[in-house]
């Protein structure tokens, strides 16, 4: 019988913050409205990036910047990947931005996996976000989202090893795939994906409803610990 590749663990949160290096401040001037809503960053999903990396020991890569200088969740060529506020900036100011902040995040992210598939391990990457309650007028009716790719086969079994356990766990939590986005739309795991085969490189994204780390209190913390018992379920 064949062995089972040892699991690495990653955590990832690429709209962790809101934070403007200082040398694009100017360009944010009275838009601390913007910055702190969804648009600026993804609420909650840091907090629960560090909640899961620190249960199990495994590494965080985290951006706090906002998304709205450049989108860490977006390819290279892709419309959304500056935002209003920064795509009329210059070519070369652009390219600042990339060089900067996209380019090695990217990186640090592609060379952590790449280590450890060359070393024989599959790799489960987990991928914090989080998602407005309601969108262009849209309630979005789910506490969690779990995102894959529904062709890769490992990732299909994990996720639905994941949904069972999170149903086990809290059943009044509404868990759906797929949702609120589509697992195998423009993003880093998709990206990675490209690169990876499917037996060694799992990459799901966890979107939580940001009504949750928006209310806080016992609600929120009762939510995360649901996501870790049941990842620690799935991944055994």
């Amino acid at each position: 019988m064949a062995r089972r590749p040892q699991v690495f663990l990653l955590v990832t949160c690429e709209h962790g913050g809101n934070r403007v290096p200082s040398r694009w401040r100017s360009l944010f001037t009275g838009g601390a409205a913007l910055l702190a809503s969804h648009r600026g960053l993804d609420i909650g999903s840091l907090a629960m990036a560090r909640r899961i990396a620190a249960a199990f020991g495994a590494p965080l890569i985290a951006s706090r910047t906002t998304r709205l200088l450049v989108d860490l969740n977006r390819s290279i060529g892709h419309p959304r990947l500056f935002s209003a506020v920064t795509r009329p900036l210059p070519r070369a100011e652009r390219d600042r931005i990339l060089a900067r902040h996209y380019e090695p995040y990217r990186r640090e992210v592609e060379s952590s996996i790449a280590r450890h598939v060359t070393a024989g391990r599959r790799v489960l990457h987990v991928s914090s976000h989080s998602f407005t309650p309601e969108l262009d007028g849209e309630v979005r009716n789910a506490d969690i989202g779990l995102l894959y790719d529904p062709s890769r086969r490992t990732e299909r079994r994990f996720c639905d090893e994941w949904h069972a356990a999170l149903a086990a766990a809290d059943p009044a939590l509404r868990v759906r795939r797929n949702y609120p986005y589509p697992g195998k739309a423009d993003g880093l795991t998709t990206h990675l994906r490209r690169l990876f085969p499917g037996n060694r490189y799992l990459g799901i994204e966890l979107e939580v409803n940001q009504r949750h780390p928006l209310a806080g209190g016992t609600s929120w913390r009762r939510l995360q610990r649901s996501v870790i018992a049941a990842l620690a379920e799935a991944l055994h």
